[in-house]
């Protein structure tokens, strides 16, 4: 016998299937069911400004998260291991939910941010980090992502310096890597690299 259409008092599905074989709850989510693999495999393959940035490969937010943790090293050296992480994965949440660009996050209003502080939250706990980071550490990620924003907005947004200052700010710092790490390239690359330095963290913290 044929099923009928779900009724309107059933649930939506509201977890997320990985690679991993992991089901992830984007209301509830459990740091058990966060894997790095996971977190690198998403965000490389997740586009920054919409893909809207120069070259034959998206800008991935894999590839933003490297240069975010190398801008916060630079304005903070000696940056520990276990804060470099936490900037390192600032944009984790986004392997699930992509990265929606400010303008349309000021539209949709808190609903978005509650989700993603909760898989935030939840991956934190996954690498024996703070659910809530502490201020400093909150503070030096924002600094060092709008310095991102800045060097990507100019580079391969196409926005013009007097326009990127308006919006971002002039860098708190610019490292040597930058110019590496503002080369688009294909997402198994990105994911490596992504992987890479997580690992060369959790080393340091070990």
């Amino acid at each position: 016998m044929a099923r009928g259409p779900a009724t309107k008092d059933a649930a939506p599905r509201a977890w997320q299937r990985m690679l991993s074989g992991r089901r992830l709850d984007l209301l509830d989510p459990s740091p058990l069911d966060v894997e790095i693999e996971d977190i690198a495999h998403g965000l490389a393959r997740v586009a920054r400004w919409n893909g809207q940035t120069r070259g034959a490969h998206i800008y991935s937010v894999a590839q933003h998260s490297l240069l975010v943790e190398s801008i916060a090293r630079q304005v903070e050296p000696g940056l520990g291991a276990d804060a470099a992480l936490v900037v390192l994965l600032h944009d984790a949440p986004e392997y699930v939910v992509g990265d929606i660009i400010s303008p349309f996050k000021a539209v949709v209003g808190d609903a978005y941010k509650a989700v993603e502080n909760r898989l935030l939250a939840a991956i934190h706990l996954r690498f024996g980090l703070p659910a809530v980071p502490g201020q400093a550490v909150t503070t030096l990620a924002k600094t060092a992502d709008r310095a991102a924003a800045f060097l990507e907005a100019t580079r391969l947004a196409g926005f013009a310096t007097e326009e990127a200052l308006r919006f971002f700010g002039r860098p708190a710092a610019v490292p040597p890597e930058a110019e590496a790490l503002l080369e688009p390239c294909p997402a198994e690359e990105a994911k490596a690299l992504f992987l890479a330095r997580f690992q060369a963290l959790e080393g340091a913290r070990a």
